[in-house]
């Protein structure tokens, strides 16, 4: 399975509306290449300085965000292989700061976030082709709520570009 269309409401809980509203109907594995690319080339051409400096005091510095991406990427990425699996246990929400917090990821080296974000984007994708088109609609319990693992994949995309535009604006 290589491409899939965007989840009809219902197959999620409004809160990823945010999200999903944010993501045109495309080709799902040219778009996560195409988010790579972005991602890489924006920080690639900001340097070393901006990606550690907040655009306000108590926001994340943009090595920050993109540690948040990947660790949301990695956390929709797992729920939706459990719920492709059959879980039928009602998986945890997650709080984004200590995770941030804990990761310290100011002292990752920016090549290395870059590295890992490529990575999980890789991983997601070889996942999304092994899996049988007819368990995609499987529905699964996370953080108190039904959810689709097409809405899983689809919110991944959908939560880069709203990073990707603060981003552009704020930082």
């Amino acid at each position: 399975m290589n491409t899939f269309s965007l989840p009809k409401k219902g197959e999620y809980s409004a809160y990823f509306d945010t999200y999903i509203s944010k993501v045109p109907d495309a080709n799902f594995t040219d778009l996560i290449l195409q988010q790579v690319k972005d991602l890489k080339e924006l920080f690639q051409s900001k340097g070393q300085e901006w990606s550690e400096k907040p655009y306000a005091e108590g926001k994340w510095t943009p090595k920050e965000v993109l540690g948040h991406m990947i660790d949301t990427e990695r956390i929709m990425t797992f729920r939706a292989l459990c719920f492709a699996r059959g879980e039928k246990n009602s998986l945890p929400g997650f709080d984004q700061d200590p995770y941030v917090l804990n990761a310290r990821f100011g002292q990752v080296p920016v090549e290395l976030l870059l590295e890992d974000f490529e990575a999980q984007r890789k991983a997601l994708l070889t996942l999304i082709s092994t899996l049988n088109e007819s368990v995609i609609d499987n529905v699964g319990t996370a953080n108190g709520n039904p959810i689709t693992p097409r809405a899983l994949f689809w919110i991944i995309p959908g939560h880069f570009t709203h990073h990707f535009r603060i981003f552009k604006e704020r930082y």
